[in-house]
């Protein structure tokens, strides 16, 4: 069986969006993924602010390398997200998914 760095680099390889959002990989274990991100202007929407898809986006790639960090394929069924304050361009964000709980057909990560 591969490790999570293993499958999360297989996973990067192809993954050309999580490379255009800047992704690059700070740590990672079975159902954790830590992420960072610098911003960019590409990222802004009408307000001048990162683009709230940004934000969403990469906590997806968190996701995704947490969930399937076991070596299953995974996919998200339902996600939510609270955009709290305001990012900006050179802004470095730092992205975290954890495994809450993990069962036979689905799994909780926060």
């Amino acid at each position: 069986m591969k490790s999570p760095e293993e499958i999360v680099h297989l996973m990067m390889d192809k993954d050309a969006f999580s490379q255009w959002l800047n992704v690059e990989i700070v740590e990672l274990g079975v159902g954790y993924a830590k992420l960072k991100s610098v911003l960019h202007s590409d990222m802004l929407n009408g307000f001048e602010i990162i683009h709230g898809g940004i934000s969403y986006s990469l906590s997806d790639s968190a996701l995704a390398f947490a969930s399937n960090s076991h070596g299953f394929k995974c996919v998200s069924i339902e996600t939510s997200i609270s955009h709290i304050r305001p990012a900006h361009v050179g802004d470095v964000l730092y992205i975290t998914s954890k495994e809450i709980y993990r069962g036979k057909s689905f799994g909780i990560y926060t």
